[in-house]
């Protein structure tokens, strides 16, 4: 087996000649879901600058997931949904386009609504549904917008997510919206815990139960680096496991002929992280039959210069994690057209 060390020296290209990466590389550009629900903007929470995404799309990166929270876009269940921040969203998903880059809409609220879990009154199967059925109204057929369902939902059972997960895909389909879909497993949608049991049943076995007429969904899944895959410690002891939990999601998604899409990963500025994170990029781009990209955690305006996984750049200074980004993000790849409509 390839070892980390070993992998982080081998050149982009180190794979077949003619493999192209993943169709979409990017970045996390966090800020929408700050801040307690009844926030309020520039204050409690926001949406990134045309700076920032100027950047980002400098350095190579084609996608952006855009974190908000559900409470702020739809303040009541089963209500329409709040003007003025529904067109705070439309008018940043305005600039991503300006600058040629695509979208993954990220309810980052953990399978729960204002702390209820989903499919627990009120925030019912139906509520959720509800809630997809009208935002992806409003995005229809937008090819460079792509729903992810929800961010790391936690402590619901898988079985009982995949009954929310198919709701929302009926009330998407419903309105004739035929985005490609992102669809999360339960605890914390973990690469590593894939196939690992748990209340309802193992990610790996249960949510090939999803049921999508238009078959252009893949799955979402988040990978850590560190001691315990939560992102929170600077360290990265968990390097090899990492890059064994993507060859094991790569195994895993051709075997059941799907795709998947890393949404999260991060890791400090230390430079065994940096050849950490080098090896997991080169191990979804020798992989890129089934990977469809990765989004890196985190960007944004708003964080401050000391959270280590963080690459927006400060005063002028870049990170270090950025030069093994940008070599990633700039290396060959598919048509970006032909990527929006290739879940399975």
């Amino acid at each position: 087996m390839l070892t980390i060390a070993a992998a982080a020296m081998l050149p982009w290209n180190a794979g077949p000649a003619d493999a192209a990466g993943p169709c979409f590389r990017g970045i996390n550009l966090s800020g929408g879901e700050f801040g307690n629900p009844d926030g309020a903007i520039f204050k409690d929470y926001a949406y990134p600058s045309e700076v920032t995404i100027g950047y980002f799309k400098q350095k190579g990166m084609n996608i952006v997931r855009l974190p908000f929270l559900w409470e702020r876009l739809q303040p009541e269940l089963g209500q329409a949904l709040n003007d003025a921040e529904l067109q705070r969203i439309k008018d940043t998903v305005a600039l991503f386009r300006k600058h040629k880059m695509s979208v993954i809409l990220d309810p980052h609220n953990y399978a729960q609504y204002r702390k209820t879990q989903v499919g627990t009154p009120p925030a019912t199967t139906l509520a959720f549904a509800d809630f997809w059925t009208r935002l992806s109204s409003e995005f229809a057929n937008q090819d460079d917008v792509i729903f992810g369902l929800m961010n790391e939902p936690h402590d619901i059972a898988s079985d009982k997510w995949l009954s929310a997960a198919n709701a929302a895909f009926r009330g998407i389909r419903a309105v004739g919206a035929n985005n490609l879909i992102l669809v999360p497993g339960t605890k914390w949608t973990g690469a590593h815990s894939w196939q690992s049991d748990g209340p309802g049943g193992p990610n790996g076995t249960v949510m090939l139960g999803v049921k999508d007429p238009r078959k252009n969904y893949a799955f979402e899944v988040h990978q850590y680096f560190d001691s315990d895959f939560s992102g929170t410690h600077d360290e990265c002891s968990g390097n090899e496991n990492a890059r064994n939990a993507i060859v094991g999601m790569s195994d895993w998604a051709r075997k059941n002929g799907t795709k998947v899409l890393l949404g999260e990963f991060g890791v400090s500025q230390a430079p065994e992280c940096i050849a950490g994170l080098k090896a997991v990029l080169d191990a979804i781009h020798d992989n890129s039959d089934v990977w469809l990209g990765w989004t890196y955690w985190v960007a944004g305006d708003w964080w401050p210069e000391s959270e280590p996984l963080n690459v927006q750049p400060h005063e002028g200074h870049e990170r270090k994690q950025i030069a093994v980004l940008e070599a990633a993000a700039k290396a060959p790849s598919p048509a970006e057209d032909a990527c929006r409509t290739m879940g399975r």
